[in-house]
């Protein structure tokens, strides 16, 4: 497996003593943030036609090398090589049109005088923007889509692009992915999405604890090459303490020793720590839960014929679908088809035009908002997790100390009192996955959860949605987190229609590509039969849907109070045999409580699976 290790200062010596000159060089970057070294020695080669990922934690300085590579920071120390009449264009996070009468102004303002100018209409029209439109009524997507027009446009020899596909539909990372691949400019991405990285990056710089190391191959083989460090990192520190410990042994026991030795000693003694001080432990791994609530119904969202309208336009035409507890539904399109309005909808939080929405019963549920919209930029941190200041935070109803909370989602106990405003991007995402992880759930409602978290974030959300016990809703863009998390995908099909697909993304595409059928509409689903109904007979008119009895009437009024009895008996015999020294102490409780939860839980599965019947015979009946 290569190694990697920090760039060394001589460029020849890092790309190959036969290799031309890198076309941009940053050597032995530092940057200090008032007394904390941001930047502690940061390397960067850029070849021709390289195509390299810059990749790091959120907070670790990627943006920063990114914009010191541009050329638009200036480090505290170290070099930068441009080669003479090499073109650079930087792509920022927040790109900034004001001043511009039109996105078509803003794009022919990044071209040369011997760039073609029709490449601007060309772009804009690829990225689905006329050129007409007033920048200061664009949307975030439709800014990003400007700005990536103009460092497109030039075709220069390197691009610097950070984030490139927030904000970006499906659709337009797809294409961006082949515009890029077209070009012979040179490549540094910043990217937390896994498959644009996979499809475009053939090596890979880290950026970590102020240093770089570089891996000559793709984003595939990172991870493990990562890993591997840090476990030769942990075994090197540990060689460490250990030769520290003998040379304090040493110290306390071996003064008959020569005064000359031993004073050279106690000077290795003194270096071996310092050391020790000066080095920069690997940081922790966020360490994150969902506090569960009470199980729900089997049932969790039933949509029937559900539709929306916004002026005269249709967002979502007639659209059913059920949704069962343990799901794990996606939500896909482009920008601007509806995903936002069909996923309120299908949570309670938007009545439809038309059609039915039944939500399930003992729902708890928790969403996390793609907009950041609830967290005030005057706010700390602290108060932002506890709600009051105070120092405990409330997980599930356990409380838990502020600073704690805080290092699960790795922030140290110094950013207490940072306000939120302060925060990166990526930081302001782990405040809100801290927020909603806490309060107690079954139902997990996601828009955009991936935006500006990094990929070590991401893993650790993504077994958070597999862990879970409840059931997930979410919209995303990220196509290897839809294929990581989801049991179905429901894709924009054009003109407000939605069509329910099996699998994630890749089996979406896959059904799609091959004219498969789509999962069945809930209106056309009908209760398992452990044998085949019986054929008509010739001449006999198939029968419709049958009406459901009195007996069976009555059976789904009083189902939904049943399954709660059970639920609330099977909680409180859960919290009996949560007792760590209940079988020690009186055994005979502890085989009463065990067999009658597992009677309870058998009683709850039939139940639950009578009423779903029920209901689908009741749908049915009166849909005919």
């Amino acid at each position: 497996m290569p190694r990697g290790l920090p760039f060394p200062a001589d460029p020849l010596y890092m790309r190959g003593d036969m290799a031309p000159p890198p076309l941009l060089l940053l050597t032995d970057i530092r940057l200090n943030f008032g007394t904390t070294p941001l930047l502690a020695g940061a390397s960067l080669g850029v070849g021709a036609g390289e195509r390299l990922t810059l990749v790091g934690r959120n907070g670790s300085g990627k943006s920063t090398l990114l914009k010191i590579a541009a050329g638009l920071a200036e480090p505290d120390g170290g070099t930068r090589f441009v080669q003479p009449g090499a073109t650079v264009r930087y792509l920022p996070q927040e790109p900034d049109l004001s001043g511009f009468p039109t996105t078509l102004a803003y794009v022919e303002s990044g071209l040369g005088p011997g760039d073609d100018p029709y490449r601007a209409r060309y772009l804009l029209e690829q990225l689905g923007l006329s050129g007409e439109e007033t920048p200061a009524v664009l949307s975030g997507g439709e800014a990003r889509r400007a700005a990536l027009a103009r460092v497109l446009a030039p075709q220069p020899d390197i691009l610097l692009l950070d984030e490139p596909t927030n904000h970006l539909d499906l659709p337009a990372i797809e294409w961006l992915e082949g515009e890029l691949r077209s070009l012979r400019s040179a490549l540094v991405l910043i990217s937390h999405d896994r498959r644009f990285l996979e499809n475009l990056s053939r090596a890979m710089v880290w950026l970590d604890r102020g240093v770089t190391r570089r891996l000559d191959q793709g984003f595939a083989h990172f991870e493990a090459w990562r890993d591997q460090v840090l476990e030769d990192e942990e075994r090197e520190a540990h060689k460490l303490t250990r030769k520290i410990a003998r040379e304090e042994d040493w110290l306390r026991y071996g003064v008959t020793a020569r005064r000359k030795r031993n004073v050279r000693r106690l000077g290795e003694l003194h270096d071996l720590r310092k050391r020790r001080r000066e080095r920069v432990g690997a940081l922790g791994k966020v360490s994150m839960a969902a506090a569960e609530a009470g199980g729900s119904g089997s049932l969790v969202v039933s949509a029937e014929e559900i539709s929306k309208t916004y002026d005269g336009r249709t967002v979502v035409a007639p659209f059913s679908t059920r949704v069962l507890r343990g799901d794990r539904v996606g939500i896909v399109g482009p920008n601007g088809a509806g995903k936002t309005t069909l996923l309120n909808m299908l949570t309670g939080n938007l009545p439809p035009d038309s059609g039915e929405i039944r939500l399930g019963t003992g729902l708890e549920m928790v969403s996390l908002d793609q907009r950041r919209a609830s967290l005030d930029p005057a706010m700390t941190l602290q108060k932002a997790l506890t709600g009051d200041d105070s120092d405990l935070v409330h997980v599930g109803g356990t409380a838990r100390h502020v600073i704690g909370y805080m290092k699960d989602f790795l922030f140290p106990p110094e950013q207490a009192r940072t306000p939120l405003g302060v925060l990166s991007g990526g930081e302001r995402g782990r405040v809100m996955l801290a927020r909603a992880m806490a309060r107690p759930s079954n139902l997990l409602v996601l828009d955009e959860p991936t935006n500006d978290l990094d990929l070590e974030t991401l893993d650790l959300l993504q077994e958070l949605i597999a862990d879970y016990a409840g059931t997930v809703l979410l919209v995303s863009h990220d196509r290897d987190f839809l294929d990581r998390c989801t049991t179905s995908v429901i894709a924009y099909e054009g003109a407000g229609r939605w069509q329910e697909y099996a699998g994630g993304y890749s089996d979406m595409v896959a059904q799609r590509g091959h004219g498969v059928q789509a999962r069945a509409s809930a209106s056309t689903l009908a209760p398992a039969r452990s044998t085949p109904a019986p054929l008509p007979q010739a001449g006999e008119a198939p029968a419709g849907p049958r009406r459901l009895n009195m007996r069976e009437r009555e059976a789904l009024k009083t189902l939904p109070a049943r399954m709660d009895k059970l639920h609330a008996e099977i909680r409180k015999l859960g919290e009996i045999l949560a007792d760590p020294g209940l079988y020690a102490r009186d055994k005979p409780r502890f085989d009463k409580a065990s067999a009658m939860l597992a009677e309870r839980q058998a009683e709850l599965a039939k139940a639950e699976e009578e009423w779903l019947e029920l209901e689908m015979l009741r749908e049915a009946a009166e849909g005919n």
